[in-house]
């Protein structure tokens, strides 16, 4: 066991939170009736918290052709480190991987219809995804109303490390719509709501819950965990943009989310961007999320086998996150610069913070000093910080 490795739902779910980086430049109404720009970005991500560190690049590429068709490829690579509390409960050492992602995409504006189509494939030596997905969008009214409709689907392949015989499959399928609309000058609304249907293996190889010891009351023990075999999501949002009259604008989204394991979870954020003279932006963000527990999630059980379907990811778990982020980006002006028609230098960080209602920090019932021993059940709610630093340069052309 002191080689595996476990991977958490918190690590997955973060690595999508980093590769939103480059998608901050993309607009409020990025999916309107439009050709993205051409444009390269290149990026580094970091995440620090938890005893996980995330880092590594990504480099972006778009190109259109004859004002009608837009190419675009991107690859994306994470370096994960970790000696979670996941891996240190479970017994396991501190394990190092990659990830590393593909996706190439196109799109195809006609007269105010833009649909487009993308695959991206994701490798990690123990997990193979691999992704298709179609939106289309159109606009009404003068450009005033645009409507988005969007559909993908994925094929997951889960290994496990040391096991050659064990792999399971899982499969995901995502819906989408959404309605924008400039409401007026200086205000834009817009309202989308998101179904997801997965189904297959969907807990983690490598994850445990814990029960307690029969033969020490004040100790525990591990057994695999045991999710359901799918899992239907729905998601509400709604956001909004006010430009202000110093060239500043203040954004603003709330979503709601629901599914059928019993989690119920709500997010809002504000950001407010601000230009200062020719080149320079900045930006401050709030956000916040909370969620409840799956109806089968318990931070410990009496005894082996109490429950059929049982699980003990803390993302599964009720908590809190809270962060603050700032930003700023700058656009450069230079001779050496001149065959690209604008490039910017961008740099964001956000600080997290991760507070758990249920989950507790088993690693306190491990220790074997008795004047800090603490019996198992009863140690203390776990909760950490995290730091996310996204430095990208972009150019367009």
């Amino acid at each position: 066991m002191a080689a595996t490795k476990v991977l958490t739902g918190a690590v997955n779910r973060l690595q999508r939170l980093i590769a939103g980086g480059l998608l901050l430049c993309a607009g409020f109404a990025a999916q309107a009736a439009v050709l993205p720009e051409d444009r390269l970005d290149i990026l580094y991500h970091a995440f620090d918290g938890g005893g996980v560190t995330i880092d590594g690049p990504s480099i972006l590429v778009r190109k259109d052709f004859a004002n009608t068709v837009s190419v675009s490829a991107n690859y994306y690579l994470d370096m994960v480190s970790s000696a979670s509390i996941d891996v240190e409960v479970s017994g396991a050492s501190r394990y190092e991987e990659e990830r590393t992602e593909y996706s190439v995409g196109i799109d195809y504006l006609y007269d105010r219809t833009l649909m487009s189509l993308s695959y991206t494939n994701s490798t990690e030596n123990d997990y193979e995804a691999d992704t298709v997905g179609f939106g289309i969008s159109q606009e009404f009214f003068g450009a005033m109303t645009t409507l988005t409709m969007g559909f993908s689907i994925g094929d997951n392949t889960i290994r496990r490390t040391n096991d050659d015989e064990f792999e399971e499959e899982a499969q995901g399928r995502r819906y989408s719509i959404g309605l924008s609309q400039v409401l007026t000058k200086n205000w834009m609304a817009a309202i989308g709501i998101e179904s997801v249907a997965d189904e297959g293996y969907l807990q983690n190889p490598y994850r445990f819950v814990r029960f307690f010891n029969p033969t020490s009351p004040t100790e525990f023990t591990l057994e695999e965990e045991n999710y359901p075999d799918t899992r239907n999501s729905d998601a509400l949002s709604l956001r909004t943009m006010y430009y202000l009259p110093y060239r500043a604008s203040l954004r603003g989204e709330y979503r709601l989310y629901s599914d059928n394991w019993g989690i119920e979870a709500s997010n809002y954020e504000v950001r407010y961007i601000h230009p200062v003279g020719q080149n320079w932006v900045f930006e401050a963000k709030f956000r916040q999320y909370e969620q409840t527990k799956a109806d089968f999630y318990q931070d410990i059980y009496e005894f082996a086998g109490e429950k059929t379907l049982r699980g003990r990811d803390k993302e599964l778990s009720t908590y809190t996150t809270t962060s603050f982020g700032l930003g700023v980006s700058y656009q450069v002006r230079s001779q050496y610069l001149s065959v690209f028609d604008k490039s910017t230098i961008n740099l964001f960080w956000d600080f997290m913070q991760f507070r758990y209602d249920d989950f507790r920090d088993a690693r306190e019932s491990l220790r074997t000093d008795p004047n800090t021993d603490v019996p198992a059940g009863q140690e203390s709610l776990y909760e950490f910080d995290a730091n996310v630093i996204r430095l990208f340069i972009s150019f367009w052309y």
